[in-house]
Order: C-alpha cells, then structure tokens, then sequence
C-alpha cells in the first residue's frame, strides 16, 4: 500500500527552526524504540548507546522549537559521556568549512561566520535557531563540519539533472557515478512527496529525484571522509528528518561507504518530535511488497 500521509509529512521537513537552550533535565521526554515496535526506553539509556555510536542522527523538522532544545540538550549529554564529539551541519554548505573552522578556533566573530557562511541566503533561518550549539562547539572546542551542497548544484541538477553538472562541482559533490539511485523504496516516498506538490504530473520528477540523492550522497560522503578520520569521535549530524526517515537519504549512504568496516561502523538515528507520530500503521509496504524499515532507531519526543 502506499507510503502514509504522516511519513510523508516528516520527509516534507526537508527545509525550514527556534532553539531553545533548557536543559534535558527540565524538559519531559519520551524515547521510543522504533525498532522494537514503539517500546518505550530510558533516557539514560539511550544516551549511553548514542555515545558509544560513530554516528549519531537528530531528524529535525527546521521550525519546531521543541527539536532544536532537544538537539542542544542531547548533545551537552552526550559530550558530558564522550567529550570526543563532533557535528556534522546541513545547514552549512561544504563551501564555507573554512569559515566554521576559523569561528571555532576565535579569529572571526559569530556575526561574521554568519555574512562569510552566507547563512541568511542559503538557510534562510533565524540565526538564533541553531547560533547555542554553535556556541558550544566554540566553548568545548569541538569540531563542526560542514556538510551541504552548494545551492547553485542542487538547483541546477534538479532543473536539467546530469546536464547540470558542470567539471567544477567535483570539489564540493561526489563523482556521478557515486550517486546511488537504485532504492525503490526511496524513490517511492519521493514520488509520494512529488506528486502532493505536482499534483499527480510526473514530468520532472526524474531531475528532482536525481537532485534529492546528491543531497543526501554529499552530506553522506562528508560524513563518512570524517569518520574514516576520526574514528573515535562521535559525530552528531543535525539534519531534516527526510533524509534520515527509513535510513534511505544519509545513513544508508554513510553506511555503503564505510562497508569495508562493519563490525567497527556503528550509527544511530533518532527523530525528534514535540508530539507523538500519531496513527502509522504498525508495518508499511511499497506497491512491490517490499516492507520498510523501520522510520529510525528512536523517536525522541520533548514536551
């Protein structure tokens, strides 16, 4: 049967975010095991895998405030258990990694990490949304790293698809034969998600697919060269649900590319919430049969 309205609401999350810095401690929190059919597990218990983890996704939806108090809070826990700690950005473009990493170590201000990143024109988000975590980064001397296509790529690949790539965009995306395309189950909820914006048409819907991957393969290859580096460092990536939902968009990706390592290789993804998901159908299938996974690992809810 086809992919339920409330998935394809959390992969619409692909853009748009308040944070709010109270502590884990004074916030409610429900963590559910997705893999386990919704079984409600201990915070604490939760945290102490997620930092044992290479990996460790938090799927926003951009403007819920409650996402963004619990990526803070769960990054400050996760840090107080593994200071060896890492974030991964979609919000920054691969572009400006140099700008991030001179706001980290003290030689340009956070107005100017926000003018040299372009993060007004290229996010488009009230600062303040993600500028605390940021802030811890710069107090514990943490990495951050840059993880997005540049905007100009993204936009012509989803408007001519291979013709809009140009020799250029080798420094900043991965070789075209890097994109994986072959997921039906991922192409499925794309459609899904196409067809409530195009109103059934199919035309374009192979360039916007097309574009969807090399989001999600640039973000992927970034964060596996990273840990393939740092591999005692656990990194969190903040990104939109929709390229974490099933583990088809990011974690799949990392995961193919880091293959050779599997019994290393570890990685977690939790969607974050302000709300439970509501009434999903205990098991989702594709037109094919095919089943789906499970939405993430944990779902995470803040009241």
């Amino acid at each position: 049967m086809p992919i339920s309205t409330r998935a394809i609401a959390l992969l619409s999350s692909l853009s748009i975010a308040l944070v709010l810095s109270a502590p884990l401690s004074s916030q409610a929190q429900t963590v559910s095991n997705l893999r386990e059919g919704m079984q409600v597990v201990a915070v604490d218990r939760v945290l102490d895998e997620l930092a044992q983890m290479n990996v460790v996704y938090l799927g926003e939806t951009h403007n819920q405030a409650a996402d963004h108090a619990s990526q803070l809070a769960i990054i400050q826990q996760l840090y107080d258990r593994n200071p060896n700690l890492a974030i991964g950005l979609e919000m920054i473009q691969r572009p400006f990694q140099a700008s991030l990493d001179q706001y980290l170590a003290g030689d340009i201000s956070e107005a100017e990490l926000r003018e040299q990143t372009e993060y007004d024109q290229r996010w488009g988000y009230d600062w303040e949304y993600y500028a605390p975590i940021l802030r811890f980064a710069q107090a514990h001397q943490l990495p951050v790293v840059a993880l997005n296509t540049p905007t100009e790529i993204t936009r012509r690949v989803a408007q001519k698809g291979l013709l809009g790539f140009q020799p250029e965009d080798d420094r900043w995306v991965p070789d075209i034969q890097d994109l994986d395309t072959s997921s039906v189950g991922y192409r499925q909820l794309l459609w899904d998600l196409y067809a409530q914006h195009s109103h059934g048409h199919s035309q374009g819907f192979e360039n916007f697919f097309l574009a969807q991957v090399l989001w999600d393969e640039t973000m992927a290859e970034a964060i596996a060269a990273f840990v393939s580096d740092r591999p005692d460092t656990v990194m969190v990536v903040l990104a939109g649900r929709g390229h974490i939902v099933y583990h088809y968009g990011i974690p799949s990706r990392v995961q193919r590319r880091l293959d050779d390592r599997p019994n290393v290789f570890q990685q977690r993804s939790l969607l974050l919430s302000d709300t439970p998901v509501g009434d999903e159908p205990a098991e989702l299938t594709l037109p094919s049969g095919e089943p789906l996974p499970p939405m993430a690992d944990y779902l995470w809810i803040s009241e």
